[in-house]
């Protein structure tokens, strides 16, 4: 897939979202202009009286007030692998984003696991420090919970931080404490789902060594919330996550009743969720709570998680010559032209003690990958500079359309990881190599503001976007 230029970022988002429903987009209540530049303005002032009291953590993606809850931070740190243990739900949220009517086999990153110790092994594989046990509702499935769960605690040690969502309903002091035995180190609550009762919760706290309320910023329940921020460190809950309302095609109906405004970005978004969610932290700065709140913000979760991924996987399948772009992605550096040209540099690179890994030549002679680390020394007289960006997926089963690399379980299972180019051979002209060298090999910490498409698009695939989404 070849992004064209024509289009600017902005109409390809809008085209996706138009694209994910059945339904005629030009009846959803998309924010106008003079809207959406009074929101931003709005949004600014928040934030800059919140300044001195939050941090605003990966890169501006994640405003917090105090300390982040401990799967947060691995979260952040790209270290976690979230397992659906299930996909059924026994509540009906007007705002849930899929239909959750389906038990399912345990899943993670499209890979299903329907053996706990295969799981146990892809988590050791891939070197991850958290497991988090979503859904779904895991309690509707306890005891498949409580063997994943156990397993991966017993293979992996205590080292290991587990933590467990769910609404709470089918939740009793006699499964806490089975939780409890199994090494659950966390445990998230989604309230709204409830009425906002905080009873589970509240008995959590004797027996989970950390006890979260994760919620959607529900634009209805400003004040209720605001009153409730109090209550819930007097009963142990020790961090609150709010993350915003997102539309999908299985939530649509429900929430176009609600006089919501719509925001294009990376899902379809809503302005009154996120100016919630900033409301309450503000709230909490303003009388210095003990309750410390981070506001998931969807941006954070589109473009700190999914880089995340990609990177891990890039690991497993990635050549010596490519690197792993801040957004994930697989860069591939190669010059084309000339065999004889290119055949001497080739020649010269094979008598250095340049590591061999670092660099290859075709068999035609008329392509040389090299690695970044190598540039100093490539000669690029008479030679087209051209990139390439790849994303690494894991998948269950072999397309046969992309790279591949197997990875085999000591059960024998088999995952696959793929390299799907994403952007082949984008050319450089020599104007731009100035400042390709400046923003990505130097790594710059500012881009101008003035670039060509080609480096425009080169710069989305390398670095991840800071802040939070423009309001469009």
């Amino acid at each position: 897939m070849q992004v064209i230029h024509t289009e600017t970022p902005r109409d390809q988002i809008i085209a996706a979202n138009e694209a994910g429903f059945n339904e005629p987009t030009h009846t959803i209540p998309w924010i106008t202009p003079s809207r959406a530049m009074e929101a931003e303005a709005q949004r600014a002032m928040i934030m800059a009286s919140m300044e001195p009291f939050i941090t605003q953590a990966y890169k501006q993606t994640k405003p917090h007030f105090k300390e982040l809850a401990p799967g947060c931070r691995i979260c952040g740190r790209g270290e976690w692998s979230c397992l659906f243990i299930n996909g059924k739900c026994n509540c009906r949220c007007f705002y849930c984003p899929t239909a959750q009517d389906d038990i399912s086999v345990p899943t993670t990153n499209q890979v299903p696991f329907s053996n706990a110790f295969d799981y146990a092994d892809y988590v050791s594989r891939f070197d991850f420090s958290g497991v988090s046990i979503s859904g779904g509702e895991p309690l509707l499935t306890f005891d498949r919970t409580v063997e994943y769960m156990g397993t991966v605690r017993d293979e992996l040690g205590k080292g290991l931080h587990i933590w467990m969502y769910t609404n709470g309903t089918l939740l009793t002091k006699e499964r806490l404490k089975i939780l409890k035995e199994v090494g659950l180190n966390e445990i998230r609550f989604d309230i709204s789902a409830v009425d906002y009762d905080l009873k589970k919760p509240q008995m959590a706290a004797d027996f989970i060594p950390y006890v979260t309320v994760e919620i959607p910023a529900i634009p209805e329940d400003f004040d209720r919330l605001t009153r409730l921020l109090p209550v819930m460190s007097e009963i142990g809950v020790q961090h609150l996550n709010l993350h915003q309302l997102r539309l999908t095609p299985h939530n649509s109906a429900n929430l176009r009743k609600r006089n919501y405004t719509f925001l294009h970005g990376e899902s379809i978004t809503i302005m009154e969720s996120e100016m919630v969610a900033l409301g309450l932290l503000q709230k909490a700065a303003e009388q210095d709570l003990p309750l410390p709140i981070n506001y998931c913000s969807y941006v954070y979760k589109h473009r700190y998680q999914q880089a995340a991924t990609r990177r891990r996987n890039a690991r497993g399948i990635m050549k010596g010559y490519e690197s792993v772009t801040e957004n994930g992605f697989i860069r591939s550096l190669s010059l084309t032209g000339d065999p004889e040209i290119l055949g001497k540099q080739a020649d010269a690179l094979d008598r250095t003690d340049t590591d061999s890994q670092r660099w290859a030549i075709n068999t035609k002679k008329d392509r040389l990958h090299f690695h970044e680390t190598l540039w100093p020394i490539i000669d690029r007289t008479d030679c087209r500079l051209q990139l390439t960006y790849s994303e690494a997926v894991l998948c269950p089963f072999i397309s046969y359309h992309c790279a591949f690399k197997e990875v085999r379980l000591d059960s024998g299972k088999k995952i696959y990881i793929e390299k799907r180019p994403i952007r082949l051979d984008l050319p450089l002209s020599d104007d731009e190599l100035p400042l390709f060298e400046k923003l990505v090999i130097k790594q710059a910490p500012e881009a101008p503001p003035t670039m060509t498409p080609s480096l425009e698009e080169i710069i989305r695939y390398e670095f991840i976007q800071p802040g939070l989404q423009d309001y469009f």
